[in-house]
């Protein structure tokens, strides 16, 4: 049954411009690799997945500070010196374009002040209206999201190689129930989140004390309590990072809470600024992107 894509935009342009040659610019010498790589991404999943909406979600806010105040490493490594994100110099200036871009095609955009993208998705998918959804990121963490009516395409390998998780997926490839991927990745650690994990627990020892106990919540108490079915020493491991833990799964697991603004994410008919489509793409060079975009969507 075709769903609603919901797109964690940060990752598909970050990987975009990371992606595509920085030599891709417009007329007046600006890189646009971000933003044909985005746009071309865009017009291959419409194309692949027939989807009946599409939503770009935000990240208003890369570093919520309810995350950093429990934990205080998260995403810390990617702070500039100056403040804000640490984002390349070219990117910055395609970013706005991109959405105006968005917003001319008639694209659904969301976003939610003091809440990530994971946050946006989380919440519109909690909110189950015009499902079923198909999230699209290359963040892992969204594996968790996977349901019943709510498949993850991780793009890790880019969009003409997704990889569709349900529950089924999920589960077979991390040895976890997709409901607890979230404590499965405290557990274990994630570096590109600034998050350690428990001191000597691995993807192994984090899959079997899911399997066996359940919540991070449900694996301290069986601590706590000293309840057989630990690995050796993961149990001491555990106390001794119970603070840590305590903190942590909240950090990970996706708030559904966000303040998105009701969104309509039906595909567009028609572009919703015809004008200022043909203005942005002779400006800046994207006339073969748009018009597969344009494409995907007749």
């Amino acid at each position: 049954m075709p769903g609603v894509l919901l797109v964690d935009a940060a990752s598909l342009y970050f990987r975009a411009f990371h992606g595509v040659p920085e030599s891709m610019t417009a007329p007046d010498g600006m890189p646009v690799n971000a933003i044909r790589g985005f746009l071309d991404m865009t017009a291959t999943l419409i194309t692949r997945r027939r989807p009946v909406g599409y939503v770009a979600c935000l990240d208003l806010d890369w570093r919520p500070a309810f995350r950093v105040a429990l934990v205080p490493s998260y995403k810390a490594h990617r702070v500039a010196p100056a403040g804000g994100e640490t984002v390349p110099d070219l990117l910055v200036p395609q970013i706005p374009v991109l959405l105006e871009v968005l917003a001319a095609l008639g694209l659904a955009i969301a976003g939610a002040a003091g809440f990530e993208a994971d946050d946006v998705i989380a919440t519109l998918a909690a909110r189950d209206q015009g499902g079923p959804y198909e999230v699209v990121s290359g963040d892992r963490d969204l594996l968790a999201l996977a349901r019943s009516g709510v498949d993850v395409l991780y793009v890790g390998r880019g969009v003409a190689k997704l990889e569709v998780f349900g529950p089924a997926e999920v589960e077979k490839k991390y040895g976890v129930a997709a409901y607890h991927y979230a404590d499965f990745a405290v557990l274990r650690g994630d570096p590109s989140d600034g998050l350690p994990g428990v001191a000597g627990v691995g993807e192994k020892t984090a899959a079997a004390l899911v399997s066996r106990f359940g919540s991070v919540e449900q694996i301290v108490a069986a601590a706590e309590a000293g309840i057989d079915g630990f690995p050796s020493g993961a149990q001491a491991k555990v106390l001794a990072a119970r603070d840590y833990l305590a903190a942590a799964v909240q950090v990970v697991r996706g708030r559904v809470d966000a303040g998105v603004a009701e969104v309509d994410p039906a595909l567009p008919v028609e572009p919703a600024d015809p004008e200022r489509l043909v203005t942005l793409s002779d400006r800046y060079g994207l006339d073969g992107s748009i018009n597969r975009v344009l494409a995907a969507l007749h």
